[in-house]
């Protein structure tokens, strides 16, 4: 199951481009994008326009919500990216293989979604107590009667690794790398959690006193409150990081790159009581995010780590960030509110980081634009003017929005440049991945062909080939 391709190490400072698509958001008449043929045409197209890096989201099996930042395993992927072929491409010979040294979490993900199924998706906090707290016959006896179920799941997962190993190659041999996206916290309601409740801050019924999120900040007065529970981080380091070694493993057996989300909490995070209903009573608990990142790096020395340091950052992150060289990122959307050391204005952009147009939780760089007043679209029309003065022209680009924002990340000095398919195809807000703080109505969005103009990845290629990207 090991992938030939050598991981694409972030030190070779080669400057490139890339695109940011979720799986989901492949074009797919069946519903939801998957890894059929599309995924396949979009490395194709991507190599076509010249794109090095292809970002997606968390892999992850989401929960209820569909948000891949909420999952019922930190380990198993999605089983929606399954195409509809995949029962009849299974090698029954290979699987048995697999099934002689299958991944440390498997049993105990399809354990967990098998009872969960049993019990009518109700959450593992209120199962018997039995099966709750893991009680050894309990669980032999529940496995033995459901054992269809369990290896079904586990087919699934052995699928989507041989599907996913295969892109991955196709994507390296072509030199584009797959850059993934690693939630710093999981889910309560998860495998992890039920399956390793000694790794996690949890009372004696297994409930959390303390959860995550973050403290109010510009974005929100009354801050966010997550809910995930907090990690045991001095049990976490007595075992010497056993169970982020086995995920980190995990991540690089799928990327070339991780995205560490929310990486200021491997230097403090934000504890909530359970009992509060918002985020705004809460302390800062430093974490061992020195000494993590310290045994990863003995593991993987070339470090294919990016820190996403959005948000309130304190001196203590950045130190910890510029301790492993690790590159951070920056937004364009949030570079023109004019102020001094704003890390996200073009006038910033340093090399060893990663810049974007917007993220999946931005505004389409269209849409962002068009709500601006008139004043301020003038000066940041200005603003872009002034930095790419003649490109659109001298390369035969479109004039308009979004067309000088991509311009001006592309030329901009950041060792990593990546636009969210939505900015390529010039899409508004309609085509928005997620909105934060909105429950319903996110992760649905997908791309169609025939939205793809036939000279758009000439014109990528050409703007990159002038941007020596």
């Amino acid at each position: 199951m090991e992938s030939e391709a050598q991981p694409i190490v972030h030190h070779s400072h080669s400057r490139k481009a890339g695109v940011l698509l979720h799986i989901t958001s492949l074009p797919n008449q069946q519903g939801s994008g998957c890894l059929d043929e599309n995924a396949w045409r979009f490395v194709d197209w991507m190599a076509q326009a010249g794109l090095k890096s292809w970002q997606t989201l968390p892999l992850n099996h989401p929960n209820y919500d569909g948000s891949p930042y909420n999952s019922v395993s930190a380990f198993a992927m999605n089983p929606a990216f399954l195409p509809a072929t995949w029962q009849t491409d299974l090698d029954a010979k290979a699987f048995a293989q697999f099934l002689q040294s299958e991944p440390h979490w498997l049993q105990d993900y399809a354990l967990f979604m098998a009872i969960r199924h049993a019990y009518q998706g109700q959450p593992w906090s209120q199962w018997p107590s039995d099966l709750k707290f893991r009680e050894p016959n309990a669980l032999a006896e529940f496995a033995q009667q459901h054992h269809n179920e369990i290896t079904h799941l586990k087919q699934q997962q052995f699928s989507l690794l041989n599907y996913w190993h295969q892109l991955r190659d196709y994507a390296n041999h072509k030199g584009i790398e797959l850059y993934g996206d690693m939630p710093i916290f999981v889910a309560y309601d998860s495998a992890d959690v039920w399956a390793h409740p000694e790794q996690f801050i949890l009372d004696e019924q297994l409930n959390p006193p303390v959860v995550a999120g973050v403290p109010p900040d510009y974005f929100s007065e009354t801050g966010q409150r997550w809910g995930n529970p907090h990690y045991d981080w001095a049990r976490m380091q007595a075992d010497g990081f056993e169970w982020w070694m086995q995920r980190l493993d995990a991540a690089l057996e799928l990327f070339d790159v991780v995205r560490i989300d929310h990486f200021r909490g491997l230097q403090a995070s934000w504890q909530i009581n359970a009992s509060e209903e918002t985020a705004i009573n809460g302390h800062w608990l430093e974490v061992p995010g020195e000494a993590l990142l310290k045994k990863l790096l003995e593991k993987h020395p070339d470090m294919p780590i990016i820190a996403e340091d959005l948000g309130l950052i304190t001196p203590e992150v950045i130190a910890l960030k510029n301790e492993f060289d690790l590159p951070g990122m920056s937004v364009l959307q949030f570079g023109f509110n004019g102020l001094p050391d704003n890390p996200h204005s073009l006038d910033e952009q340093v090399i060893n980081s990663v810049t974007y147009t917007g993220t999946h939780d931005n505004d389409t760089t269209l849409g962002w634009f068009n709500e601006l007043d008139s004043d301020t679209a003038n000066r940041v029309s200005q603003s872009l003017q002034e930095r790419i003065g003649g490109t659109l022209n001298a390369l035969e680009l479109p004039t308009q929005m979004p067309w000088p924002l991509i311009v001006a990340g592309a030329l901009s000095v950041a060792e990593r440049f990546v636009m969210p398919m939505q900015d390529l195809l010039a899409l508004d807000s309609a085509h928005r991945m997620n909105i934060p703080g909105v429950a319903e109505g996110n992760w649905g969005w997908q791309f169609n062909w025939s939205q793809v103009p036939a000279n758009l990845a000439s014109d990528i290629h050409s703007l990159l080939t002038h941007a020596q990207r």
